[in-house]
Order: C-alpha cells, then structure tokens, then sequence
C-alpha cells in the first residue's frame, strides 16, 4: 500500500532506538523525509546509518535534549515547515508511590508531556499555514489501566491522551489529524533491557519470564506476548498518512488486547 508519505518532513521525537526507532524507518521506508532525534550525536548517526542500511533511504538528524525548550525551538528553526509530528520522547522507571519525590512527579510530567506539548505549538504554524499536518502522541495501555508500581508515568500517559483529544478538538474542520496511539507491553530497548536484568535476577530465561509475566502481571494479554516496536510502527505510520484523513481525536491501542474493553 502506498502511503503517499513521499517528500513529507517528519520529526520523530527519541527516535535512535525502540519504538521511536521503528517509526522513523517506517516513515524512511514509505519516503517520508524523517528528522532523527536522540540525545547524542553518535547515536543519531548510527540510527541514519541503519534506516538507510535496511531502507536504501536517506534521514536527517538533530541531536539534543528536546525535553528542553530552548533545543526544541533550535530543531524548529533548523528544520522549519514540519508537517509530521510524531512525540514519542519519554521516560520510565517503576517506584513505589511513597518514594516519588514531587521533582520527579515534575520531571515525568516535564519530558513526557510538556515536550510534546511545546514541539506541538511550534510545528503547528506551518501545518496551519499548509492547512495539512499530523501529530500523534505516544501515549500508553498505561494511560487507561495505570500501573500501580509507576502511577506516575501512568499519569502522563493520561494526560498525553487528554492533550491529543483537545488539541483536536481545537483543529476541527482543518486539514491537521491529531491522534495518541496506546502501545502495550512492547519489546522496546528499554524494556527489553530491564526485562533480561529481571528475568536473570530471577535465574530465568527471558521466554520464560515473559511467559511468566503474562500469567501474572498482564493476564488478560491476549497476545501473551511483548510485541515488537514494528507492530506499532505501522498503525503509527498509517496515522501520519493521507489515507488516515478520517481519524483524528482518537486514542488507538496497539495493546494486543491487554486493555479489556472492545472501546
């Protein structure tokens, strides 16, 4: 299918690894122009080199923090007439409620949301000006079923869904689509990283521990399994799409059924 993405600029927010990673080459693949983000150099250089490793496609980069205002106003000026948005940026860390300070209740909100709040009003100029512009937000099924072990990034999560559908609601009857997509339990970096350090405290396999954890802690997956940054690659791409023109406003889940609602 051709998402008639070709010549399109897309930024990719902490896009060398992981789900972000997954997007900005499936943006490459469908030609989009994609602007690589990360914090440092050498790993925003090494995620161009792969996208056009595996896509035969050229990305543009930008290194720098853009959980800071005056970065994400830098990349703005750099790379002007942004027409895809995609706020993938994001931290997480299980804590016990009792021990979230209130700086990082502050820091959670700052680079999960606010960033993606600011680089929203930046962009959004030039996507009214073009009266065309997608932005989505990589929200989270944690957004809806807020995890006990970090109710903090949970209530990011909610809050990057209440800002998609408002944001929205504020471009109706424009020619701009803003949508959040809710990945579940998915096989990013970090996850994957944090999953292995677990699973070998445990003496275990990581088949093992993920067997396990669907079991237990996600028992109503009916995917029984992690799913892979690509799966939700796709649904992001097909949003930043023309074809998508007909959905905006909406929170879809790429969940592999965790969230136990058919809404």
């Amino acid at each position: 299918m051709d998402m008639q993405l070709d010549g399109r600029l897309a930024l990719v927010s902490g896009s060398t690894a992981g789900i972000g990673y997954a997007i900005a080459e499936g943006l490459a693949r469908e030609g989009a122009r994609v602007i690589v983000n990360g914090r440092t150099q050498g790993a925003v250089d090494k995620a161009i080199a792969d996208i056009r490793a595996t896509t035969g496609r050229e990305a543009l980069g930008f290194a720098g923090d853009l959980g800071k205002a005056d970065v994400a106003q830098a990349l703005t000026r750099a790379h002007p007439g942004i027409e895809i948005l995609v706020n993938n940026l994001g931290i997480f860390e299980p804590q016990a409620f009792e021990d979230i300070a209130d700086e990082e209740w502050l820091r959670f909100f700052d680079i999960n949301v606010l960033s993606g709040v600011r680089l929203a009003r930046l962009c959004l100029p030039a996507m009214k000006q073009a009266d065309w512009g997608r932005i989505v937000f990589i929200s989270s099924e944690s957004g809806v079923q807020i995890p006990s072990e970090m109710i903090h990034y949970g209530m990011t999560k909610t809050a990057q869904i209440a800002v998609s559908r408002g944001l929205a609601e504020s471009l109706a009857g424009t020619g701009i689509t803003v949508n959040s997509v809710l990945p579940g339990p998915t096989r990013s970096r970090g996850v994957g990283d944090f999953v292995e350090t677990l699973a070998k405290a445990d003496g275990k396999t990581f088949a093992e521990f993920e067997k396990e954890f669907f079991e237990k802690v996600r028992p109503t997956s009916l995917i029984k399994r992690f799913a892979t940054p690509a799966e939700v690659a796709s649904m992001v791409v097909y949003l930043c799409s023309p074809l998508s023109s007909a959905t905006t406003g909406a929170a879809l889940r790429v969940d592999g059924g965790v969230v136990k609602s058919a809404f």
